[in-house]
């Protein structure tokens, strides 16, 4: 068996750090314990591209898409807003 990791393997290990982290952050966890998880993701993205196994753009789509995964969709897309509705406001 290999010692090296493919880029999909990399990823997903990323997601899974992501993942923790977030879902930390939402039930309150120490600042501490995340800054210390934080670093360890920063490094692991920093090593990611040093080596070129992942672009800027795919580090945040992944980032992106686990932080959407946790705490839902970053905006949220409104339909029509009636003339009455903005008056409102």
């Amino acid at each position: 068996m290999s010692s090296t990791r493919n880029k999909s393997e990399m990823l997903s290990e990323l997601r899974t750090m992501l993942h923790d982290v977030l879902v930390a952050r939402e039930q309150g966890q120490a600042a501490v314990k995340l800054g210390r998880a934080h670093g360890y993701i920063d490094g692991y993205m920093k090593a990611l591209l040093d080596c070129g196994v992942a672009t800027k753009k795919e580090l945040l789509d992944v980032v992106s898409g686990e932080r959407e995964r946790v705490s839902g969709p970053a905006i949220r897309a409104v339909d029509e807003v009636s003339d009455s509705a903005i008056r409102a406001a």
